[in-house]
């Protein structure tokens, strides 16, 4: 009996850390490269790369600009919290964890490409 419940406890912990590691954040929405194509010249929206500098300066789309992922806590400042903020990285799971940090600090419109720059044709 006991070792029933501690199993089922065991599945619900891995699988709320599995739902909360890899789902989208709340409020969080996804748009794909064709979809970012079309509004590049948006001026209300920013658009950011989150991969590193190296990443970046090898392949880059214009109007990305490059926050690492592992500096943009401490660089949203440069962000405008009132516009929309267009995150991209190489697959799309470091751009899923910068919206959530963007999401955190207060940012109300955040999109994340799906499949990020592996998918830009």
């Amino acid at each position: 009996m006991i070792e029933t419940i501690i199993q089922w406890g065991l599945i619900i912990v891995v699988a709320w850390f599995v739902m909360n590691r890899f789902m989208p954040a709340k409020g969080v929405s996804s748009i794909t490269t064709e979809e970012v194509k079309k509004r590049t010249k948006e001026r209300n929206v920013q658009f950011v790369d989150v991969r590193t500098p190296g990443e970046y300066k090898a392949n880059h789309k214009k109007p990305f600009k490059n926050i690492p992922l592992a500096e943009l806590a401490n660089r949203s400042n440069e962000l405008d919290r009132e516009k929309e903020v267009m995150v991209i990285c190489q697959s799309g799971m470091r751009s899923s964890k910068a919206a959530k940090i963007l999401k955190k600090q207060g940012f109300n419109h955040v999109t994340n490409v799906k499949g990020g720059m592996g998918a830009w044709m």
